[in-house]
């Protein structure tokens, strides 16, 4: 597939897009088919920055790196940390694959106590019965099977996971016209930026998809 490059004070060189499109090709093994790939490279002062996004239909992943050395070199980390998240991505599907369902365990947890909660209850029916008389004589009646569900008393909650995240925090200052475009860019819902003074604003992207500023005191 064709690989999106873009430079900011730098020139794609044949090398670097050569880089880009065969680490891309070894991420599409992996994830499968991608509909689209976007490589960012950009020069600031000593700092050599790449940024890598793809997105598949059921993923999207982005991964930056930055270097001192050359923009070859940063733009090799990006492509082995992407290939690094693609792989646990992988894997992660594969595992949730071989779990049961919630609610398949919860539904066996309930089927296997509400068999002995069965028998007692039949137990009990029967001896309840024992005293009956009819015409001076004892009839025992016969006991009827009755079961009783029984559920867990506690759901088991998940531990939050927490992730570190550094695609939303913009590397550089900007103009919020140019921090609302990143954001988008990103598909981001929280963005973090300073501006040109360098005051801390954030981006929050709210349920009817209009962007909220917010400006840090």
């Amino acid at each position: 597939m064709a690989v999106e490059c873009t430079g900011r004070q730098v020139a794609i060189t044949k090398p670097l897009r050569t880089l880009a499109e065969e680490g891309i090709e070894r991420i599409g093994k992996i994830l499968g088919k991608i509909t689209s790939a976007h490589v960012v490279l950009t020069a600031e002062k000593y700092r050599q920055i790449a940024e890598v996004t793809i997105k598949t239909r059921a993923c999207a992943l982005v991964a930056l790196c930055e270097s001192t050395a050359s923009m070859e070199s940063a733009l090799r980390d990006a492509l082995v940390k992407a290939e690094s998240q693609a792989t646990r991505y992988k894997d992660k599907q594969r595992s949730q694959k071989r779990q049961p369902k919630q609610e398949k365990r919860l539904e066996e947890t309930g089927v296997a106590r509400s068999g002995r909660g069965g028998v007692a209850v039949a137990k009990s029916a029967k001896a309840g019965n024992t005293n009956g008389t009819a015409n001076g004589k004892s009839h025992t009646q016969p006991a009827i099977p009755v079961t009783v569900h029984s559920f867990p008393a506690r759901v088991p909650i998940a531990e939050p996971h927490i992730v570190r995240s550094v695609d939303s925090v913009a590397l550089r200052p900007m103009t919020l016209e140019e921090a609302v475009k990143e954001a988008e860019f990103r598909d981001r819902d929280v963005f973090v930026f300073r501006d040109n003074e360098g005051n801390v604003k954030v981006l929050h992207r709210k349920r009817d998809g209009k962007m909220e500023l917010i400006e840090a005191p």
